[in-house]
């Protein structure tokens, strides 16, 4: 599809139209306060993969209600002392994959700290290994409605709370430098990469690649491709749930988290995107509340944004970080 969206300055200068719940930050406080009622427990296993330059550690931490939560953490091979950290958060669908794989940012000479999404990892990839034992009522089959009758269900919840007590866990380990964090993920890895910003303030930067998660209002009627589009045929059923779905998803939206963060940020967007919309990614970047902050605009491009060529745009970027 050719461009759908707003034209390119009128991109630049959108707003989304919602609004944070009055409670959005005591709600997540509370939300924090009590996972940290659970032991951490993190544990870093050695992994033979038969790599000579990167050494892979099998991680095990608490997540959300104390559940176990796997990721990688992958060093530079002989590494001494403490690296630059990096913590990636994967998009909808995927896992965290085999042990050899995803070996960019320990190629830079960073730590790196793969977090696995729970209940994904059966769509793509080298598939996941992470449960989610909370139930939910009725929902549409993928993880956009499910929990989303109240904002204390919501599957999201569960999954942005793993992702703060992931970058606890990465930086528990003695090899990683925790005042040199960052954080970054494409599509879902980028909506809880923002997610993230918000919640640890202390990161040295961001760089979530075309978001999701971001304006749920526009998102749910201007796209009708999967995964937002779950949302809609969720209500096609729930005749009359409008109202309260909308509610639940504004505890979860980019946008307000991007409110709230405070680090340097490189997002990016692609205008063909009809995943993830560019206004809807728009929306959080001109919400992110850092003066240092750009965007990489990829004109001809759908979901795939930048692909290998913001990947080097990223490791330039990062330089002036971590």
């Amino acid at each position: 599809m050719a461009l759908f969206d707003l034209p390119l300055d009128e991109l630049r200068a959108y707003r989304s139209g919602s609004t944070a719940p009055a409670d959005f930050d005591t709600f997540w406080d509370k939300t924090l306060q009590e996972a940290r009622e659970h032991d951490l427990d993190a544990r870093f296993e050695p992994v033979e993969t038969g790599l000579s330059t990167v050494e892979v550690y099998d991680v095990t931490f608490a997540g959300f209600g104390g559940h176990p939560v796997k990721g990688w953490l992958r060093l530079p091979a002989g590494a001494t002392e403490p690296l630059p950290l990096v913590v990636e958060f994967l998009g909808y669908g995927g896992g965290r994959g085999l042990a050899h794989e995803n070996l960019l940012w320990a190629s830079t000479g960073r730590a790196h700290f793969l977090m696995d999404t729970r209940g994904q990892g059966s769509a793509w990839g080298g598939g996941g290994a992470t449960a989610d034992p909370v139930g939910a009522a009725p929902s549409y089959p993928g993880f956009m409605t499910r929990g989303i009758e109240a904002p204390e269900s919501y599957y999201y919840r569960r999954v942005f709370t793993d992702a703060v007590r992931a970058v606890e866990a990465a930086r528990s380990h003695p090899l990683a430098d925790a005042t040199r964090t960052v954080a970054l993920g494409a599509s879902q890895g980028g909506g809880i990469t923002l997610a993230v910003g918000a919640l640890v303030p202390d990161l040295v930067a961001i760089a979530p690649d075309v978001p999701f998660l971001c304006d749920f209002p526009r998102a749910a009627t201007l796209t009708d491709r999967h995964p937002y589009r779950e949302i809609g045929l969720f209500l096609k059923t729930h005749r009359g749930r409008l109202t309260d779905a909308l509610r639940t998803l504004s505890y979860f939206d980019g946008v307000h988290f991007a409110a709230r963060g405070r680090a340097p940020a490189l997002f990016s967007t692609a205008l063909e995107d009809e995943t993830c919309p560019p206004s809807t990614v728009f929306a959080a970047f001109n919400a992110w509340a850092a003066e240092d902050k750009t965007i990489e605009v990829y004109d001809f491009n759908d979901h795939e944004g930048g692909g290998p060529f913001h990947e080097a745009a990223k490791v330039r970027w990062l330089r002036s970080y971590a």
